[in-house]
């Protein structure tokens, strides 16, 4: 099989969809497609892996009761880290809005099995971590997969990772990636919803990078 050719114009598009990928919280109810789910998980399975070890492990959230005891999860860290802004920046963060576990129809957690059968430890022994980074890989391709397909995932980190992890049950040794709501998005937009509320404003590559 040749190798296709990606052309100037399919960079264009691309480099599109990076710019329009974003962190969703605002989400309309509409159930996902049958099997789209299935197909985008497949999707984010195509990211690197370190040793080709494949840590991911992907679990989908549909019990209501499980899905309260993670919004319980999320209302009591929010409120801590509200309670820990300083003065100045309270009331801007009490008006972000930093999740869409109401509205989004799909829930779902990811996390990374840091001693996988998969890859027979290749590339582990000096840096362990790099099995949560190759899950962190999946969780970005997931992303641009459901952006590519106008659906939008947002990340709630402002979580407690042991309590998910008691409400999901799952293995003691995974390591809690992040909790993630996907859906058809509210609104749409290029910039980043924390910069058009003026929590923060996107770096440049050039402030991001040094040079040695």
């Amino acid at each position: 099989m040749s190798a296709p050719i990606f052309d100037a114009a399919f960079a264009a598009q691309l480099t599109t969809l990076f710019r329009w990928r974003r962190d969703v919280r605002r989400f309309r109810s509409d159930p996902l497609p049958t099997g789209l789910l299935d197909d985008l998980i497949d999707t984010a399975c195509l990211a690197p892996s370190v040793g080709l070890s494949q840590p991911w492990r992907f679990v989908t959230v549909d019990d209501p009761a499980r899905r309260a005891r993670v919004r319980a999860n999320f209302l009591a860290c929010n409120a801590a880290a509200l309670a820990a802004q300083p003065q100045e920046r309270a009331a801007l963060y009490a008006r972000l809005k930093l999740a869409g576990l109401d509205e989004a129809p799909c829930h779902l957690a990811v996390f990374a099995d840091p001693a996988p059968a998969e890859g027979h430890g290749l590339g582990r022994a000096t840096m362990p971590e790099t099995t949560a980074y190759s899950a962190v890989m999946a969780v970005h391709t997931l992303w641009l997969a459901a952006r590519a397909v106008g659906l939008g995932l947002g990340w709630v980190s402002i979580l407690d990772p042991p309590a998910v992890k008691a409400a999901l049950e799952v293995p003691e040794s995974w390591t809690f990636i992040g909790y993630f709501c996907l859906g058809t998005p509210e609104d749409e937009s290029d910039t980043p919803e924390l910069e058009r509320e003026g929590w923060e404003r996107r770096r440049c590559a050039e402030a991001a990078r040094l040079r040695r």
